[in-house]
């Protein structure tokens, strides 16, 4: 799932996804006190508008450049990246609120990855990590990119690695209560709050 792989799939459609901010990212931040925010995986921008919206100063990263190019269109209050986090990394303890929805992060034995994500989340900050159940997602052999979720950091994989600086405040699975014909998988929904 590299930059190549986002871009064709962003390069389909003149607009892949609905254009409306996430149902958990709703649900979990409003009322919080707008702060730096980061929108991880960004896509289309819908919640790095929503953000911004709220008062957030929002940095907004992607690994497409096409997902880039297009989300950032007219909107330049926002600051955009074309960026991959297995490779460059972000600034430490920087942003109030880390947003990664339906992000895929690739386990690895050490976890750097993952732990360098963490590190970005400044003292009494916030993330809020949102996957799919993948109870509910097709077999890998027939999903159509041969996807196996559980390749992938799942909400059970990252509370283990949490230490006492942080709090479990949300650890839930609910519907996406999204209009759209068919099956809607369930949302995974981690918010944890670095205390130190």
């Amino acid at each position: 799932m590299d930059q190549q792989f986002w871009d064709d799939m962003y390069g389909e459609t003149e607009q892949r996804f609905s254009g409306l901010p996430n149902d958990a990212l709703v649900t979990e931040v409003a009322g919080m006190a707008p702060g730096q925010a980061l929108d991880l995986g960004c896509g289309e921008g819908a919640d790095a508008y929503w953000l911004a919206e709220q008062g957030w100063q929002v940095t907004a990263v992607d690994i497409s450049k096409v997902a880039i190019e297009r989300a950032s269109a007219g909107h330049p209050e926002i600051a955009w990246q074309q960026a991959d986090i297995t490779v460059t990394p972000l600034p430490a303890r920087s942003f109030d609120l880390v947003s990664a929805h339906y992000f895929p992060i690739e386990k690895e034995p050490d976890h750097a990855t993952l732990l360098g994500l963490l590190d970005t989340v400044a003292p009494g900050g916030t993330l809020l990590f949102v996957t799919h159940d993948p109870t509910e997602m097709p077999a890998p052999e027939e999903h159509p990119h041969h996807f196996d979720p559980y390749a992938y950091y799942l909400p059970v994989d990252i509370v283990p690695l949490l230490d006492d600086r942080w709090t479990v405040e949300v650890d839930d699975k609910r519907d996406r209560n999204r209009p759209a014909a068919g099956h809607q998988v369930l949302d995974l929904v981690l918010r944890v709050r670095r205390v130190s």
